[in-house]
């Protein structure tokens, strides 16, 4: 069983071929974002022979040819590589990188809680890519101090996902790979949209661990995903990532469906103690959920298949409820 600190560093149907010409226009708006989006890239690689493109703090990334040696500190990361196309650039990654089944045989140079300073400098990568959610600071600053380039990811929102999957892709001279990844999660995403829009709104309470009890806030990419599915984050106020709640906050909210995030989508024994309180919404009427952390939690790609499965899972406990 792993801590809330780790397991936040591990955070449709086809369309039909009759399709109305309001659909066809917006095809074709998507075709001609995404061949702006393959210029965009190849511009950026001409800039006076270097690759420029800025990172989420804001930062201008030049690179004089694209990155073959690329560290990532954080799983979500090592992911993000892969889907943009240039997993075979990675040549380390941080603990807890286990998706694709490739990362997993990738040297490890530390976690959140520290990294090997030494080995990453020996390892001579052109690119390390940092969270800002999940790596120290001070660890950010220190790569920096080595010398190293440092690329740093803050996704916030759903679409951050998939801008990021562009730059990543431009970075490491995968650009066609990236932009088509990105244009295939943003279609998803509003498929998802359109599809739970103007549903009866449920408020969720979002679990990730029992003791101490902890919950994602608003900035937290969850809540994104809540809205989606029509749903709001009954702490959705909180300004924090993440927080360490009282169960009296949660009895005073009184949510009428209590979400848990667990690894691998195991039933955690934590999630069945709601029932001391027979009087609140969820367990009378026994909405008691349970989601696979790592498709939610994580900034990655898998976070569209991961609201997909949370918004069914809401869906039928919104149709439970008129029966």
């Amino acid at each position: 069983m792993k801590s809330p600190r780790t397991m936040a560093h591990r955070a449709s149907t086809p369309s039909s071929p009759c399709s109305t010409a309001p659909e066809r226009k917006g095809e074709i708006v998507g075709i001609w974002g995404f061949l702006a989006g393959l210029l965009f890239a190849g511009a950026a690689q001409a800039i006076a022979g270097q690759i420029v493109v800025t990172d989420d703090s804001g930062q201008a990334m030049r690179l004089a040819a694209p990155a073959r040696r690329v560290i990532s500190l954080a799983p979500d990361l090592a992911e993000l590589v892969f889907a943009a196309g240039a997993g075979e650039r990675l040549i380390a990654v941080a603990e807890h990188s286990d998706y694709p089944e490739a990362v997993r045989t990738l040297p490890r140079i530390g976690n959140a809680h520290g990294f090997d300073f030494e080995r990453i400098v020996a390892l001579q990568p052109d690119l390390v890519l940092g969270w800002a959610g999940g790596n120290a600071p001070q660890h950010l600053a220190r790569l920096k101090a080595l010398g190293l380039r440092v690329y740093l990811s803050d996704i916030r929102r759903p679409e951050d996902i998939a801008s990021t999957l562009e730059r990543l892709g431009t970075l490491t001279g995968h650009a066609a790979t990236g932009f088509s990844a990105a244009q295939r999660l943003r279609e998803r995403l509003r498929e998802i949209e359109q599809r739970f829009a103007g549903k009866r709104p449920l408020a969720v309470f979002y679990q990730v661990w029992g003791q101490p009890l902890y919950t994602l806030g608003g900035p937290h990419l969850v809540s994104a995903a809540l809205k989606l599915c029509a749903a709001e984050n009954a702490f959705g106020d909180l300004a924090a990532l993440a927080a360490v709640i009282e169960p009296e906050s949660v009895l005073q909210r009184d949510p009428e469906v209590i979400v848990a995030a667990a690894e691998g989508a195991w039933r955690p024994a934590w999630l069945d103690r709601w029932k001391r309180w027979p009087g609140l919404r969820a367990v009378r009427r026994e909405a008691l959920l349970v989601v696979d952390a790592d498709l939610l939690n994580r900034h990655s790609p898998r976070f569209v298949e991961g609201t997909a499965r949370l918004c069914a899972a809401l869906d039928a406990e919104r149709a439970k409820a008129l029966e």
